[in-house]
């Protein structure tokens, strides 16, 4: 769910960049010394789960797993998501370094926002499963969407692809929506104190 280089406008960009900047430095008070290790590696997860993408025009798609680091991190799924996309960009040329900012508010804030929305279901047990689809099915439609609206602001001709984009991501949802039930479901029963929105 990149999106390319040399695509937005500048203000798109400015406001990508600032709600990034404090995104992170949130995420990186609030991230806790013992948490360091599981928030590494739920980056790396990230990382590798989204180098396999489809090309949709100036964007695409693949999967992301933003609403499982949402669910587990909350506000740290900032720092873990920007570390994530400059790995990629560097390495892959996915997205790019100009556009990180924007990237990584699509992804990130949705995350987090889909974090505060199944939060009081994940306290209850027989609630936890459907928190955890919600989390990953509303997360991947809150980041298309969020998507969706930085190439029509840029630039009208791309408002085609932006619905395009958002409709393409329709079975991802869908998909992210199941392994995030099952991951958080699993975590419940062996580790619930890495669920941020367990007993926080």
């Amino acid at each position: 769910m990149h999106i390319s280089e040399g695509i937005l406008s500048a203000p798109v960009l400015i406001s990508g960049a600032v709600v990034t900047v404090a995104g992170t430095s949130i995420g990186l008070k609030r991230l806790d010394m013992d948490r360091i290790m599981g928030t590494s590696i739920l980056t790396a997860a990230f990382f590798v789960a989204s180098l396999i993408h489809v090309p949709i025009g100036p964007a695409s798609i693949h999967l992301v797993l933003n609403g499982l680091l949402g669910v587990i991190l909350g506000w740290a799924c900032f720092p873990a998501i920007l570390v994530g996309l400059l790995l990629q960009a560097i390495f892959f040329q996915y997205g790019g370094l100009l556009v990180l900012g924007v990237n990584t508010a699509n992804m990130a804030l949705p995350a987090l926002l889909c974090f505060y929305l199944v939060r009081p279901m994940l306290q209850k047990p027989q609630t936890r499963p459907m928190a955890g689809f919600i989390a990953g099915a509303g997360a991947i439609f809150l980041a298309s969407v969020c998507m969706a609206l930085s190439l029509a602001i840029s630039d009208s001709g791309f408002l085609t692809t932006a619905k395009l984009t958002v409709l393409a991501n329709l079975p991802i949802m869908l998909i992210e929506g199941v392994i995030t039930m099952f991951t958080v479901s699993f975590l419940a029963r062996v580790h619930p104190e890495l669920l941020a929105g367990i007993d926080s």
